[in-house]
């Protein structure tokens, strides 16, 4: 059986591609006002998960004008599309690029002649810009002429899914097609507590695996008044929160990243009655599989002990289960050099510590190899964060993604070929300085 062999040492081939890559910077350099209405008018007309169909079909219509042929997936819900740069092989590795379309229930508040004109929806995550990058990685590579003897040859998958904010899309675009003959896989996150023109890098855990929790309490209500009458899962609820927080975190080492949350009780229809069943829904987060295991069997037992006590049946499920992101040492390496490239040595970080949060990018990497970073988008200081209601972003950004795409899918697919027998690619990280530097919630 045949695989990709991806070489460990990338630097004999950035003397291949210096020539090309002064091409697609002057090209994007030439329609980066172009990427800013795309972003723009994205940015106007959010839509939610799983809705996402005048998304899906603006950007497929932006993607024919470019002489490709973008594939619908179901009910006009997002799109992937394939590209040839040069003149590649059947044997020639296939990248994908993956944006993410969706945006969030929640308010714009900025005061911008490109805020959302659909209430209560907001691109509030960056990803109206996602999708402006990839796109600018796709026009500039089908527009490059590739048929030099020296040029490079690649085969580029674009990929952009719906639903990742209710971690769903990536299992969808896989279901349709979207991984087949994938090689590796690259993503982009923005990043607004970093300045415009940095660059976060992480190797292995990059974000938690996260849990939806929901707790069901049952038991016998009754009389306000007579509390003694009834199992009060009320009270039962409180107690059971109280011994979650409590008693989750000394169950694992301390030095290994975990947090369970409590975001919503619900119970009960009148002040006077004690009701029968009360629901709570949280969120648990872990960066290693041993920690997410320890606390899910310390959960189940926390859940039983607190509704013997009470006299009430607790029952806990895990739902919506979501891996964490873990970069391939050596796609991600791939993508430093790209990212050096772009901006300079001393504008990449290594991002020290994993996220809390969760990235259903994570869904390919259980498939292929795949790499996903951080862009700093921040204009000053004192940027709102990711999910506030007056989130927005540097768009010099959006040059710059598409630059760092472009590069790093050719230069993966330059150093790549295919080989008969196994071959191990983990690769030694590169000689670099390291940097801390934050990672945040998605």
């Amino acid at each position: 059986m045949q695989r990709i062999h991806f070489e460990h040492d990338s630097s004999r081939y950035l003397d291949k591609l210096e020539p090309v890559e002064r091409q697609l910077d002057e090209r994007i350099a030439e329609f980066e006002s172009d990427l800013i209405q795309i972003r723009r008018h994205l940015h106007s007309h959010p839509e939610p998960s799983g809705e996402e169909q005048q998304t899906t079909r603006y950007l497929a219509d932006r993607l024919r004008s470019l002489g490709l042929a973008p594939h619908m997936c179901h009910d006009d819900i997002g799109l992937f599309v394939d590209l040839d740069v040069g003149n590649p092989t059947e044997h020639s590795p296939l990248v994908a690029v993956r944006a993410d379309i969706d945006a969030l229930r929640l308010t714009d508040r900025k005061t911008v002649d490109y805020a959302s004109r659909h209430e209560g929806l907001a691109h509030a995550c960056g990803h109206d810009a996602h999708s402006a990058m990839v796109y600018g990685s796709a026009r500039v590579l089908s527009e490059f002429n590739g048929n030099g003897p020296n040029s490079p040859c690649a085969r580029v998958r674009f990929i952009f899914q719906p639903a990742e904010e209710i971690c769903q899309g990536a299992h969808l675009m896989i279901k349709q097609g979207a991984l087949e003959h994938v090689d590796a896989i690259l993503g982009i996150h923005l990043e607004p507590r970093r300045p415009v023109g940095t660059i976060g890098i992480r190797y292995g855990t990059m974000t938690a695996h996260c849990d939806e929790v929901r707790i069901r309490v049952e038991g016998r209500g009754g009389h306000a008044a007579r509390p003694h009458h009834s199992s009060d899962p009320v009270a039962a609820a409180g107690y059971l929160v109280t011994s979650l927080y409590s008693l989750l975190p000394r169950s694992v080492d301390a030095c290994k990243a975990a947090v369970f949350t409590i975001g919503r009780i619900e119970g009960g229809h009148a002040s006077n009655v004690i009701p029968d069943r009360v629901e709570l829904h949280g969120s648990l987060r872990t960066t290693d599989t041993e920690s997410r295991g320890i606390l899910h069997r310390q959960m189940y037992n926390i859940c039983a002990n607190v509704g013997a006590s009470t006299g009430n049946r607790i029952d806990v499920q895990f739902c919506n289960a979501l891996s964490a992101v873990r970069n391939d040492r050596l796609i991600t390496a791939y993508v430093e050099r790209a990212s050096r490239r772009v901006v300079g040595d001393e504008r990449v970080e290594r991002i020290t510590q994993p996220s809390m949060g969760g990235e259903d990018f994570s869904v390919y990497q259980e498939q292929v190899r795949g790499c996903q970073f951080r862009l700093g988008c921040a204009g000053s200081d004192d940027w709102p964060p990711l999910h506030s209601p007056l989130f927005d972003i540097d768009e010099r950004v959006l040059a710059l993604g598409s630059r760092i795409l472009a590069r790093a899918a050719l230069l993966l697919s330059v150093s790549a070929t295919r080989r008969t027998a196994p071959s191990s690619d983990d690769g030694l990280l590169p000689e670099t300085k390291v940097h801390s530097g934050p990672c945040t919630d998605d």
